[in-house]
């Protein structure tokens, strides 16, 4: 892989009027809130952060891309910057990295995150070759990062106060640390809130830069409407020229931003948002894919006539395929490393990519969402494969499977640790 990292606008501003970015927008959900965003969909003519008119699947997205750089060849970047978190919608955000990498190998790839979520996916984006990534820190001291957040949300368990400004700033240390540790380009954004945060800002920059971060963008907030921080005035031009200037005794300062949406497209100052928004739209109107594209079915099976594995016991998977008279095997795979934690469920939907389901005794919640997400339908029972292979591609059948579920009981058994089964 040969890639002109030189040609990031957003971190050489040098070439600012020379390359373009597009953005992405595959990432709705977020899990944090700020007190200062206001994310608001299908407001084309206004240019924030958070605000996009439409949603793309990573398929759409690669579609979108497509007609992008045949509208505008002078885009080397393809980033997703929400509108929700890159992290908090992992799968749509690293299947869109890998179909941009695969057909676009010379592409720089980029990403922009709270990094609540971040850390567990610091390796597949080093490998994938996503190389510049942006982390919004709006402090290092708890006691003021707690009046910036209403809540930050950690699967399913939400945190408020001090315990949340506690785990997302650990969580967002652990994922600098990490990118850093694989030889990714890091920016900090760090958002300037007069009476929140505006003396804390040298403090920032002081820690992010001993974190090894390459890049510091001190930006002012924008009042928003029906935000807990609306009356809250925008800082003065003055006063952010002299945090920045603060700032960059320790890092870099970037000056040249410009607060993109999260479906921006063009170059910094010749954004075509408006222009692409019919692009946009229609790539978002494209059929999603369906099961053509997956004629195959995984099964966890000991010993290939029955369906008696859980799905983190299994270290293969029969492949299983139909044909004018019945089905037919057509291979093994090995299933992903059992150490792997949440990650190993990212892993197996990717070896698993061409099934359309998977037939298993049980799994848990966290790999269930993983595949569902993916298009994989898990299907529970115990019984004759064949009986399972008849139910998923004649639609019929499934209460009959239902019945004989068996739940799993082991200890540690597929609860979505990605350990496997004790």
């Amino acid at each position: 892989m040969s890639i002109d990292y030189n040609r990031h606008p957003c971190f050489n501003a040098k070439v600012k009027g020379q390359f373009g970015r597009v953005h992405l927008p595959v990432a709705p959900k977020c899990n944090i809130k700020c007190n200062y965003c206001n994310r608001k969909y299908d407001c084309v003519n206004e240019s924030r952060p958070g605000v996009t008119s439409t949603i793309l699947s990573p398929e759409q997205a690669l579609t979108y891309m497509d007609r992008v750089l045949e509208a505008e060849p002078r885009i080397s970047v393809a980033g997703i910057a929400g509108p929700g978190d890159p992290f908090a919608n992992s799968a749509e955000t690293m299947e869109t990295m890998r179909l941009i990498r695969a057909k676009y190998p010379d592409m720089i790839l980029c990403l922009a995150s709270n990094g609540m979520g971040l850390a567990p996916h610091v390796e597949e984006l080093a490998e994938i070759g996503v190389s510049h990534v942006t982390v919004t820190v709006n402090g290092v001291d708890p006691n003021v990062v707690k009046n910036i957040y209403s809540y930050v949300r950690d699967g399913n368990i939400v945190y408020r106060g001090i315990q949340a400004a506690e785990l997302l700033l650990a969580r967002q240390l652990k994922s600098i640390a990490k990118l850093k540790e694989h030889d990714i380009t890091v920016k900090i954004n760090t958002i300037a809130i007069p009476g929140i945060n505006d003396h804390h800002i040298e403090d920032v920059a002081k820690a992010m830069s001993d974190l090894g971060a390459d890049l510091f963008n001190c930006m002012a907030m924008f009042p928003n409407a029906d935000t807990v921080f609306e009356n809250i005035p925008e800082p003065s031009k003055k006063q952010m020229a002299s945090l920045r200037k603060t700032a960059e005794k320790y890092l870099p300062q970037m000056r040249h931003c410009t607060r993109c949406r999260a479906d921006a497209v063009g170059l910094l100052g010749e954004d075509k948002s408006s222009e692409m928004h019919g692009c946009l739209s229609a790539c978002a109107s494209l059929p999603k894919a369906t099961d053509t594209a997956k004629p195959y079915v995984a099964v966890a099976t000991l010993e290939g006539v029955l369906v008696n594995q859980h799905l983190g016991e299994a270290n293969r998977f029969q492949i299983w395929g139909k044909k004018d008279d019945g089905y037919q095997l057509v291979e093994e795979r090995p299933a992903p490393l059992s150490s792997g934690g949440p990650q190993r469920w990212q892993n197996l939907a990717r070896t698993l990519k061409d099934c359309q389901a998977v037939l298993v005794n049980d799994l848990g919640n966290s790999p269930k969402e993983t595949l569902i997400k993916m298009g994989i339908k898990p299907i529970t029972m115990s019984g004759f494969i064949e009986m399972g292979l008849e139910a998923v591609y004649t639609g019929k059948g499934f209460n009959k499977l239902k019945s004989r579920t068996q739940k799993c009981t082991s200890k540690g058994a597929c609860t979505g640790g990605g350990t496997g089964c004790g």
